[in-house]
């Protein structure tokens, strides 16, 4: 799909603060409210906005610990990564989860209560997964830059 530099405004704009209404975008625009509507609809049809929502401050929510968790795998056997990735889909401190090259296998993101909860984590769940041969956690000692824009 071809954006335009409008596209790219509208997506800049959404990313900013997402409940802005088809009238604020359009004056922001240059656009009709119904042309950014339209607009909206054909980037969301096309799978360039995924979704909206709220992000949260973890620490007002409680959650005071944040670590990288390293994960390297055991077995690639399909039935024990599937085991293992249900795990991650289950487990929700576990925020987000990349696959990786080089010697870890998957990258977690983690947000826990305080560093008991982090140590549940990782010993009563990560490492008795029988697909699991080692795991090294990184704690977030301060955040520079969180959940910044996509570059459009």
């Amino acid at each position: 799909m071809k954006i335009d530099a409008t596209d790219r405004a509208l997506l800049a704009a959404l990313q900013r603060d997402s409940t802005l209404t088809a009238e604020a975008l359009g004056r922001m625009l240059n656009l009709s409210p119904s042309q950014v509507g339209r607009r909206r609809q054909r980037l969301e049809a096309a799978g360039l906005i995924r979704g909206y929502g709220a992000r949260l401050d973890a620490r007002r929510a409680g959650l005071t610990v944040q670590a990288f968790v390293q994960v390297q795998m055991a077995t690639h056997a399909p039935d024990k990564v599937k085991g293992f990735i249900r795990l991650v889909e289950t487990r929700p401190e576990i925020t987000a989860a990349w696959t990786l090259t080089g010697e870890a296998d998957y990258l977690l993101q983690v947000h826990c209560e305080d560093l008991a909860a982090l140590n549940r984590l990782i010993h009563e769940a990560l490492l008795p997964d029988p697909a699991v041969a080692r795991v090294q956690s990184q704690i977030v000692m301060n955040v520079l830059k969180a959940d910044a824009p996509l570059p459009v």
